[in-house]
């Protein structure tokens, strides 16, 4: 039996695959897709809705992404969001103009409870607003179900046909029952049942990997981490000893990792894998001495991996697939839909335009973080592995500003080593999602017993958040951070200033690079 669906159609919005993540949460399966999606296309994948995403663009200008009317004609469910709201309103007959008082932020709402996307809302609610368009004169039809001071119609619906539409965003934490929002479309407009569960994923995955893959032999990226570790369980449960684990120690690890992964994927280890470890720390360390740029380093850390995969390939002999752990988020800011590119991640876009491979094999691509976490107690993966910190692909390269070399890698090391340690002795690591030492570019001058130095600032690193796509700084107890801040000027060489980042995502991200 097919699962029931509900498609997403990307208008270029940063928050787009949160959208998704939503609905999953409902135990709806839901797919993103390219605003040049067909309506034919649509027809075909018969979704029991369709949620219109934000975009930059005004639904005036010569080259925005539109839509005919019969998007809105088809009998089936339709949410539009921010740029959604307003392609809805203009394609239907209304009117969008541009406001004289632009809203950003955080933004209390008026809300009609009688609609049926706002069950059970609060009349008035915190949501977030990015908008400087709105909708001024609503189609035939149609009636307003929420507004602001400063925007006349901040949700509208026609429920006869099952349009409704808010210029906020329900998709992001900063909308507090936004999710009561989009599971009042999913199940009381779209009458969903809620047959998405990751029980089902992971049989179904298995089988299908099994079938794609057949006798052909496969080479998995191991990193040790999260998003890795669930991959490669998944392939061994999927093939057995078809598959070979190959972990790439490029010398950008943290503290003690590389020992760390081989114990327990290794030949002492828990499970039954092929396992490789290869030592290549000098040749990134090569490849990347003199380079400064972000983005440089992301894609020569991404093409290098590659290569060493490749020989360790030819080593084993005739490999049909690389089996690599990404996931939606790395999908998304990588830009490979319509969204602005962000970063490149180094299993995504950061691949080279060759690859001696027959296919590459991204189990968990459309997973979110907690979903992966979810899918890696199914297969009965240890906690303390499901529940490690996200760690970038290109490690420490993205967590040292500037140009990557031995000395700098040692010292970032040292000091999230201390930082880590301070956090888990001190129990305030629960809650967070992500914590780390950066290694600034900026030298200044410090003293130290009697001396003069000239020395690199650490920066400290904290974020609560549930989806990786936005965070919120954490406010960490300060008795903590002087302590972390006294051990690592005391303890690290090279270091005698460190700097906490209270800056959210957005606008920053959560790495460094």
């Amino acid at each position: 039996m097919e699962k029931e669906m509900i498609i997403v159609i990307d208008f270029g919005g940063q928050y787009n695959q949160l959208i998704a993540r939503r609905v999953r949460e409902c135990n709806v399966y839901c797919e993103v897709h390219p605003h040049t999606i067909t309506i034919e296309k649509i027809k075909e994948m018969n979704p029991k809705g369709i949620i219109l995403t934000g975009g930059p663009n005004s639904v005036y200008a010569d080259d925005s992404p539109s839509y005919s009317k019969e998007l809105f004609e088809l009998g089936i469910p339709v949410l539009g969001i921010c740029y959604g709201s307003q392609l809805m309103a203009h394609v239907l007959g209304g009117k969008v103009d541009t406001a004289e008082v632009r809203e950003y932020g955080k933004t209390e709402v008026n809300i009609d409870t009688s609609s049926k996307i706002f069950e059970n809302v609060s009349e008035n609610t915190i949501c977030w607003m990015s908008h400087t368009d709105y909708i001024a004169e609503l189609p035939d039809g149609f009636r307003v179900v929420a507004t602001t001071p400063v925007c006349p119609v901040a949700a509208m619906e026609n429920a006869e046909v099952n349009l409704y539409a808010t210029q906020f965003h329900p998709e992001v934490v900063h909308t507090v029952e936004g999710t009561r929002m989009l599971s009042n479309f999913v199940y009381n407009v779209c009458k969903c049942s809620g047959d998405w569960k990751m029980d089902s994923f992971v049989e179904t995955t298995i089988a299908q990997l099994r079938e794609k893959i057949g006798d052909g032999k496969v080479l998995c990226a191991l990193s040790g981490g999260v998003d890795s570790s669930v991959a490669a369980v998944l392939l061994a449960k999927a093939v057995g000893k078809q598959l070979t684990c190959v972990f790439v120690d490029h010398g950008l690890l943290r503290k003690n990792e590389g020992d760390e992964v081989e114990a327990v994927f290794g030949r002492e280890g828990s499970y039954d894998l092929n396992f490789i470890r290869v030592n290549a720390q000098e040749r990134f360390y090569s490849k990347l001495a003199g380079v400064t740029e972000p983005e440089a380093k992301r894609k020569i850390i991404g093409e290098e991996f590659i290569r060493v995969f490749e020989e360790e390939a030819k080593k084993i002999g005739a490999v049909d697939f690389l089996v690599q752990g990404t996931i939606y988020p790395d999908v998304i800011e990588s830009g490979l839909g319509k969204s602005a590119v962000i970063k490149s991640h180094h299993n995504v876009g950061g691949l080279p335009d060759y690859v001696d491979f027959k296919e590459i094999v991204e189990p968990l691509r459309l997973l979110f973080k907690d979903e992966v976490r979810k899918a890696g107690r199914e297969l009965g993966i240890p906690e303390y592995l499901v529940n490690r910190q996200p760690f970038p692909g290109p490690g420490l390269g993205v967590r040292i500003v500037g140009e990557v070399t031995a000395e700098k890698v040692r010292i970032v090391q040292e000091a999230d080593f201390i930082y880590r340690e301070e956090i888990a002795k001190a129990g305030v690591d629960k809650g967070l999602g992500q914590y780390f030492a950066a290694l600034t570019n900026m030298r200044s001058v410090g003293v130290m017993g009697d001396g003069r130095t000239y020395d690199y600032a650490i920066a400290l690193r904290a974020v609560s958040t549930s989806d990786f796509m936005t965070a919120e700084a954490a406010q960490l107890p300060w008795e903590v951070l002087g302590k972390v801040t006294s051990r690592i000027v005391n303890e690290v060489k090279g270091v005698n200033r460190v700097l906490y980042d209270c800056t959210g995502k957005p606008p920053a991200t959560i790495e460094f690079e």
